[in-house]
């Protein structure tokens, strides 16, 4: 699905209809802060967001029902992606160096994102040589060669 651009008045509008999700012209009227714009602009702004794929209609007798189209985490990816593009070079670090600069991110902000993020993997240890733990769990099969080897330094000490 392409995505388009929207100018303010459209993406003002936009995120009242994302609230909605689906509605009629009259449930704009009414949920819409004032000032309210009047019925005719609304209804041009609704022709123009439905050419443009963002809404759809549905005919129920004489009035439309408006639906949302382009959810509002699609167009947040849309806009993050043409900023970056347009404004960054296509570089994550840039756009993290722009926000930590103006101070619209902290480094605490960072590091708890990230302390999140992070999964600890187990890692294969190799198992360790237990030499001296066997010689006390085996005393047997150490203290012969232990005896043999005290037994050849009593006969080289003699002669």
């Amino acid at each position: 699905m392409k995505i388009n651009h929207l100018t303010s008045a459209e993406e003002n509008l936009m995120k009242l209809f994302w609230k909605l999700n689906s509605f009629y012209l009259k449930d704009i009227m009414e949920q819409h802060p004032e000032p309210k714009p009047h019925q005719n602009t609304v209804s041009t702004y609704l022709k123009i967001l439905v050419e443009k794929g963002y809404l759809s209609t549905e005919k129920e007798g004489r009035i439309f029902r408006y639906t949302v189209m382009v959810p509002f985490e699609e167009y947040k990816k849309f806009l993050l992606k043409e900023l970056s593009h347009n404004f960054f070079n296509d570089s994550g670090k840039e756009i993290l160096e722009f926000l930590f600069n103006e101070k619209l991110i902290s480094q605490n902000d960072l590091r708890d994102y990230f302390d999140l993020k992070i999964e600890m993997k187990p890692t294969k240890i190799s198992e360790p040589k237990l030499e001296i733990a066997n010689e006390i769990l085996n005393p047997k099969k150490n203290k012969k060669g232990k005896e043999k080897e005290k037994g050849k330094k009593k006969k080289k000490k003699k002669n």
